[in-house]
Formats: C-alpha cells, sequence, structure tokens
C-alpha cells in the first residue's frame, strides 16, 4: 500500500526499509519512561491521562506517586473520588475532571469488565473519558492491539519526511500505510519518539541519528517547515487554576460559604465585583456539571461531591 487517491509515498521510498531502519533505531536507545516497561492496561491507561496536558519527564512523578497510593484498577475504582481529584490537582496534572473520568472508567472495568481491561480501541472507547486516541495507546502498547497512531508529532514526521500534505485523511491512511501488520506496540512507541526527540519543531536529525535521514524530503531541501501546532492556553490565571484551587480549599477546608471560599481561591475576590459571585457561580457550575462539587444555590454553600 503505497498511494491513496490524493497523495502517495515517493516512488524511491521502500516502506520495508524505512520501517526497519525506525524499529532499530528506536530499540537501539530511546527514553526509559516507566511505561514503556509494562504491559498492564491501568498502568498504561493512567500515564496516557496524564500526559495529555503535561510534559512527559514531569508525569513521570506524579505517575510512580500515584501507583503506589492505587496499584491496582480494583483500588482506584474504590478510591474517594475528592482524593483523587485532588491528587489530581496536588500534582498540576490539567482539567480536574479527567481525574474524576479515570476514576468512573476504573470503576467501569471493575464492574462492567469484571477487573480485565477490554482490548481493541473500540471497545476501551467504551470507559468513561476515553477517547480514540487514549483507546489507540491503550490499545497498542497494553495488547499490541492498536491501530496506527496520528498525533502532532506523527504528523510533523509524515509531513517533513515524505512531503505529505497537511491533510489530516492523508495522514491517517499515511501513518496507516507504514505501520507494519501487528507491530502497534512498537511501532507507534518508535514513531512518537522520532517526533519527540529528533523531528521537534526545531530539528535534530544528525544529533538524534534520526534514521530517515536518507529518504527524508526536509532534510535533502533543508526546509523543516511544519503545519501548525496548537499552543496550550497559559495556566497561570486561568478558569482551570481556579477550579483547581476551588477543590483544593474544600478539600482542606470542607463545605464553605461562596464568599469565603471565593476569598480562599482570589485574593482579588469582591463578592460584588468584576470577580465576584457571578465569577465563582460561573466556575462552580462547571465543577457540578463535571460531578465534582454539591452547590446549594439558597443557602451559598459548596462542598466535594462525595
Amino acid at each position: 500500500m503505497t498511494e491513496s487517491d490524493d497523495w502517495s509515498f515517493p516512488a524511491d521510498v521502500s516502506l520495508e526499509a524505512v520501517q526497519r531502519d525506525l524499529i532499530e533505531w528506536y530499540e537501539a536507545d530511546h527514553r526509559q519512561f516507566p511505561w514503556r516497561e509494562t504491559d498492564d492496561a491501568y498502568a498504561i491507561l493512567v500515564s496516557e491521562v496524564m500526559s495529555q496536558q503535561t510534559q512527559l519527564e514531569r508525569v513521570e512523578a506524579a505517575w510512580h506517586d500515584f501507583l503506589d497510593e492505587w496499584p491496582t484498577v480494583e483500588a482506584l475504582a474504590t478510591a474517594d473520588r475528592a482524593d483523587v481529584v485532588g491528587f489530581w490537582t496536588d500534582h498540576s496534572l490539567g482539567y480536574n475532571n479527567r481525574a474524576k473520568y479515570l476514576h468512573e472508567a476504573a470503576q467501569q472495568v471493575v464492574t462492567e469488565y469484571d477487573g480485565a481491561f477490554p482490548e481493541s480501541p473500540g471497545e476501551l472507547q467504551e470507559l468513561m473519558g476515553v477517547g480514540p486516541y487514549t483507546a489507540n495507546a491503550v490499545a497498542s502498547f497494553a495488547f499490541n492491539n492498536g491501530d496506527a497512531v496520528v498525533d502532532t508529532n506523527v504528523k510533523r514526521v509524515l509531513y517533513r519526511a515524505f512531503d505529505a500534505p497537511d491533510d489530516d485523511s492523508v495522514f491517517e491512511w499515511a501513518a496507516s500505510a507504514l505501520m507494519p501488520a501487528g507491530e502497534s506496540r512498537v511501532w507507534n512507541n518508535a514513531i512518537m519518539e522520532l517526533g519527540g526527540v529528533a523531528c521537534e519543531k526545531t530539528p535534530k536529525c544528525d544529533e538524534a541519528g534520526c534514521p530517515w535521514r536518507a529518504v527524508c524530503h526536509a532534510y535533502e531541501t533543508n526546509d523543516f517547515t511544519a503545519p501548525d501546532v496548537p499552543t496550550q492556553p497559559s495556566f497561570e490565571g486561568s478558569r482551570r487554576q481556579f477550579r483547581g484551587r476551588i477543590v483544593s480549599a474544600l478539600r482542606e477546608h470542607g463545605e464553605l460559604e461562596f464568599d469565603t471560599l471565593g476569598h480562599r481561591v482570589r485574593v482579588d475576590y469582591s463578592a460584588n465585583g468584576e470577580y465576584g459571585r457571578e465569577w465563582l457561580r460561573g466556575l462552580l457550575s462547571d465543577l457540578a456539571d463535571d460531578g465534582l462539587v454539591s452547590v446549594d444555590d439558597e443557602a451559598e454553600r459548596v462542598d466535594l461531591q462525595r
């Protein structure tokens, strides 16, 4: 499979050679993340959810701490949700609803699957908060049963190495054509590693010993442009930050009146000001929708959802 309706690999590119060279490069030397050393679907799911908004180097410590606290899917399923959400906040792991969904997914695995994770991407998407990318990652790395991964790094690699157009359908096709059958575990790890250490925004082709330099269009032309990469909004001063502060305050102090809570999460809180009750109610509404807090509007009090 070397061509689609809209695009094809260069005629002088041998897919078999490209596959062999990348796998050999990866197996010879790669970053030693602990979730790459296991096929435990639970541990891999935790790493994938944590990695959605956090650099891998920072995820490692949080991942170890999380598994120390809840070492099995059964342990997480029976945990207090407030503790799980609190862990997420304390470790600055992004949106707290991801902790909630991870907790609910663990409960699903225990109650609906007798503690054994489903093994296909489609089945894994039935778990709460598990989208196509995460489902495919768990299927690939836990069960060697995934499809070709297509993330920002992989798109950049395909765009530069093979002059693929910036078109999601072409990227999907090209990634699938490249992946050796039945090798999703090693292949998806390898191509993401290539994008993460060699074909970054500022490429390190020679420094990282990129195995595709001989066939790479960008390396030949010295044109290392790539599709736009979306930037993560700043955390400082964001709604995410203040939602996290609300959860932390309620964990520490228990049920609080609106104004007391407001002053604990923002120094410039003023009940009738720009950052006052209306602003606070908006944050509480988001958290309530995610099942994280319980709001008593009549009494103007709020507590964590238990």
